[in-house]
C-alpha cells in the first residue's frame, strides 16, 4: 500500500474511534433531559414546559429595576441601574439586562441562560425556581418602588433612657417598641407562687405597634422596612430610610435627661418629592397595642383601661370600657391615647389628626385586658417640607400633678386636658377632688410616706370641716330621743286616721318647745354624699396609693385579701372576686354597728324597714370587697368616726335634763308663727275639715 492509502486508512480509524468516544456523552446529556423532565412532570406524567418571563413582564422589570433600582456607574463610565436582593444579581443599561440568577443553594446561571431557558446550563426545577425569583423582586419593585431595597435588613436595638424612663427603638419599623418606667413596680405577676418584683413594661415583645402609611403605588407600611438608625448624642437618636441618592425620610427621637416622660418623634425628609411621585398630601398612622396587666386585680383595672381621644378644641370621649366598641370620627383630634388603670401613652401630633377609626376588643387572657387600634391621618401633609409634623409621645404614670403640668409642654396654647383621664367622677365630685382632695393629699405626701397615715389624717379633716352641722344634727337627733316617751304618749292620746292631723300639728309643737328638727340630720348626710362619691372616685384611680403597704394591705391601690380560692361563686363572682378583704369586712361590721345605733333612736322604724337597713352593709360588702383598699379603710375610719362622736355627743354633751329645762323655758316664751308654720297650719285645718265632712257623707249613706 502507498503512503495516501496508508493515510486515508489511519484518518479513518480515527474519525471511528472518536466517533464511539463523542456518542456515549451525548447519550449522556439525552438521558439526564429526560430524568430531569420525568421529574417534573404531573403525577398523570404530563410534561411540564419551562417558565419564562412573558415579554410584558421584561417590560415591567426594566421599568421596576429603573425607577426602584440603585443608580451604579459601570466601568466603561456608563450609567446603569443595579438590583442586588435574594440571589439576583442584575444590571439594565438603556434595554439591555446582565447578570446572574441564584436557581439553588450555590449555583448560579447567567441572565441570558435564565431568559432563554438554557437546558444544557440548568434542570428544569431550577428554570423555573429562578424566574419565579425574579418575578417576585420585580412585582416587590412595582409595589414598594424605591422602598423595596428597605425590606431586607439587619436588625438592630438602640437603647435611650433618663431617670423615668428606658425605651428600644428598633431598626425595622424604626420606632420605639419596647417602654420601661423606672420608678415603678409592676403588681401583677403571672406566676401567683412568685412574688418577684420587676419594673412596669408598657408594652414590649410585638405587642405595641407605631406604623406609617407612605403614598407609594399600594399604601407603604413603616413596619415593613428596615431604618438606618443613628446616634446623634445622648438624648438623640435618628432613624433614616434613604431611597435615592440625597432624598431621606425618617425620625428624629429626643428623649430628654432628668425626669421626663415625654418623647418627641420629629418627622425629618428631604427631596421625597422626587420619589413619591403622589398626589397624595397625607401621612396615616396605624396604632395598635394589646394592653398588658399591671396590676392584682383584674376587674378593676380592666374597667378603667380604654382608649380615650380628644376632640380639638373640644372634650374627651373613650370607646366603652366593659365591651368590645369601635367608632369612626371625622373630626379634628388633638390626641390618641391608650389608658390602663394608672399608666397611658398618649400620641400628640403637633397638627391634629384629621380623621380616625378607632377599635377595642376586650381580651379574655390572664395576661393581657384589651386590643385596642387607632387608624388616623395627618392631613395636608407636604412632602417638600423639611419637617412637616412632629409626634410628642407621653409614656408614664396617670398622676393628676404630673398630667397637669404637661400642658405648657406640648401646645401651650390649647387646653390638652389630660386629667381627663383619671376618672374622677362627675362634674361636682370631681371639682371635689380637684379642689380638695387632691391638694390635701399631695400636701400630705410631702410630709408623711405612710399613706395609711395620710388617708386617716384626710378622714379626719373632713369630719373636722363637716362637725359643725354634724353637731347640730346629733343634738337634734338626742333631743328627738329623749322625745320619744312624749310623742308615744301623744298617740296614744290621739289614735287612728280621724286623728292624724291634729297629732301632726301637736307633734310639730312639741319639736318647736323642744327646739328639735325631724329634719336637721338629712342636711350634713346631704353634705357628705358628694364626699363619700368623690372619694369613691378617687381612691380607685390615685397612683399614690399603688404598691403602698399599710398594716397588713400590701397595696392599698388593690383589694386586700386575707383568703383567697380559685372557685367561683354564682352570681355575685364579678363584683365579690375570689377573695375576702379585710378592710371591707371591718367596714361592714362597723356599718352595721352604726346601723344599730341610729335604730336606736328610730323606735317606729317598721320591722321590714329595719331588716333592709341591716341587709344593706352585706350588700356594700359583696359590692366593695373587691375595690381597692384605701376606699374601704377610709369608709371605715369614717363610720367609726362617727360612731365616736355621736356616743360622746349623747352621752357626754346633750343631756335629757337640760332638755327637759330648756323646753319648760321656750313653753313660757310667746312665739310668733312664722310664715310657713302659718300657711302649713291652715293646710292641715282644711284637710281636717275636709276629712270631717267626708266622714259625715259615709255616715248620711248608711
Amino acid at each position: 500500500m502507498d503512503r495516501n492509502t496508508i493515510t486515508g486508512i489511519i484518518l479513518m480509524a480515527l474519525v471511528f474511534f472518536g466517533f464511539m468516544w463523542l456518542s456515549p456523552k451525548q447519550n449522556d446529556k439525552k438521558d439526564t433531559q429526560t430524568e430531569n423532565s420525568a421529574a417534573v412532570q404531573a403525577p398523570e406524567q404530563a410534561p411540564v414546559a419551562a417558565d419564562t418571563l412573558s415579554a410584558q413582564e421584561l417590560t415591567w422589570l426594566r421599568q421596576n429595576m429603573a425607577s426602584a433600582g440603585s443608580a451604579v456607574k459601570l466601568e466603561d463610565g456608563r450609567n446603569a441601574v443595579k438590583i442586588q436582593e435574594n440571589g439576583v444579581n442584575l444590571t439594565i443599561v438603556g434595554d439591555s439586562i446582565f447578570g446572574t440568577v441564584e436557581v439553588a443553594d450555590g449555583k448560579t446561571v447567567t441572565w441570558k441562560q435564565l431568559a432563554s431557558a438554557d437546558p444544557y446550563a440548568m434542570t428544569l426545577k431550577e428554570q423555573n425556581a429562578g424566574v419565579q425569583k425574579v418575578r417576585e423582586i420585580s412585582q416587590r419593585l412595582g409595589k414598594y418602588g424605591r422602598f423595596a431595597q428597605f425590606l431586607e435588613g439587619k436588625q438592630e436595638i438602640v437603647t435611650m433612657e433618663n431617670d423615668v424612663l428606658s425605651l428600644q427603638l428598633n431598626s425595622k419599623s424604626g420606632t420605639i417598641t419596647r417602654a420601661e418606667l423606672k420608678k415603678y413596680d409592676s403588681e401583677y405577676n403571672a406566676d401567683e407562687t412568685k412574688r418577684e418584683k420587676h419594673k412596669v413594661v408598657i408594652f414590649e415583645d410585638g405587642s405595641n405597634s407605631f406604623c406609617f402609611n407612605l403614598p407609594t403605588l399600594q399604601p407603604l407600611e413603616t413596619s415593613e422596612l428596615y431604618f438606618t438608625p443613628t446616634v446623634v448624642n445622648d438624648t438623640t437618636v435618628r432613624m433614616i430610610l434613604e431611597p435615592a441618592p440625597g432624598a431621606y425620610w425618617g425620625f428624629e427621637y429626643t428623649l430628654p435627661k432628668g425626669e421626663s416622660y415625654l418623647v418627641t418623634a420629629k418627622v425629618i425628609q428631604k427631596n421625597m418629592t422626587q420619589v413619591l411621585e403622589s398626589n397624595n398630601h397625607y401621612l396615616g398612622l396605624n396604632w395598635r397595642q394589646e394592653m398588658r396587666r399591671q396590676e392584682q386585680g383584674r376587674m378593676f383595672e380592666e374597667r378603667q383601661s380604654g382608649l380615650y381621644y380628644k376632640f380639638a378644641g373640644g372634650s374627651v370621649e373613650h370607646l366603652s370600657d366593659n365591651k368590645n366598641d369601635r367608632e369612626d370620627r371625622q373630626q379634628k383630634l388633638s390626641w390618641i391615647a391608650f389608658k390602663n388603670q394608672f399608666f397611658s401613652t398618649i400620641v400628640v401630633p403637633s397638627r391634629p389628626f384629621a380623621t380616625a377609626d378607632f377599635s377595642s376588643n376586650v381580651l379574655k387572657g390572664n395576661d393581657y385586658l384589651k386590643n385596642l387600634q387607632a387608624d388616623a391621618a395627618v392631613n395636608d401633609y407636604d412632602w417638600s417640607s423639611a419637617n412637616p409634623v412632629t409626634f410628642t409621645y407621653f409614656i408614664g404614670p396617670n398622676s393628676y400633678p404630673l398630667l397637669s403640668r404637661l400642658q405648657d409642654e406640648i401646645i401651650p396654647d390649647e387646653d390638652l386636658s389630660f386629667t381627663r383621664l383619671i376618672p374622677l367622677g362627675w362634674s361636682i365630685f370631681r371639682w371635689i377632688n380637684t379642689g380638695i382632695v387632691i391638694p390635701v393629699f399631695n400636701f400630705l405626701g410631702k410630709f408623711i410616706s405612710n399613706y395609711g397615715i395620710i388617708i386617716l389624717l384626710l378622714t379626719l379633716l373632713i369630719k373636722l370641716i363637716l362637725f359643725p352641722l354634724t353637731y347640730k344634727s346629733y343634738v337634734s337627733q338626742a333631743k328627738m330621743k329623749f322625745l320619744q316617751p312624749d310623742i308615744k304618749a301623744l298617740r296614744e292620746k290621739y289614735p287612728g286616721k280621724e286623728n292624724a292631723l291634729i297629732l301632726n300639728q301637736k307633734t310639730m309643737e312639741l319639736y318647736r318647745k323642744a327646739g328639735a328638727n325631724p329634719m336637721s340630720g338629712c342636711l350634713p348626710m346631704l353634705l357628705q354624699i358628694p364626699i363619700l362619691f368623690a372619694v369613691f372616685q378617687f381612691f380607685p384611680s390615685c397612683i399614690q396609693l399603688r404598691g403602698e403597704s399599710f398594716l397588713w394591705a400590701h397595696d392599698l391601690a388593690a383589694p386586700d385579701a386575707i383568703i383567697s380560692w380559685s372557685g367561683n361563686i354564682p352570681l355575685i363572682t364579678n363584683y365579690f372576686g375570689n377573695h375576702i378583704s379585710l378592710f371591707c369586712l371591718l367596714m361592714t361590721a362597723t356599718n352595721i354597728v352604726y346601723t344599730y345605733i341610729n335604730m336606736q333612736n328610730s323606735p317606729q322604724t317598721m320591722p321590714g324597714m329595719k331588716w333592709m337597713m341591716y341587709l344593706m352593709p352585706v350588700f356594700f360588702l359583696v359590692f366593695f370587697n373587691n375595690y381597692a383598699a384605701g376606699l374601704s379603710y377610709y369608709y371605715f375610719l369614717s363610720l367609726l368616726i362617727t360612731i365616736i362622736q355621736t356616743y360622746v355627743i349623747r352621752h357626754f354633751i346633750i343631756k335629757e335634763e337640760d332638755v327637759r329645762k330648756a323646753m319648760a323655758e321656750n313653753a313660757k316664751k310667746p312665739r310668733k308663727k312664722s310664715g310657713f308654720m302659718a300657711r302649713l297650719e291652715e293646710m292641715q285645718r282644711k284637710q281636717q275639715q275636709m276629712l270631717r265632712e267626708q266622714q259625715q257623707q259615709q255616715r248620711r249613706g248608711r
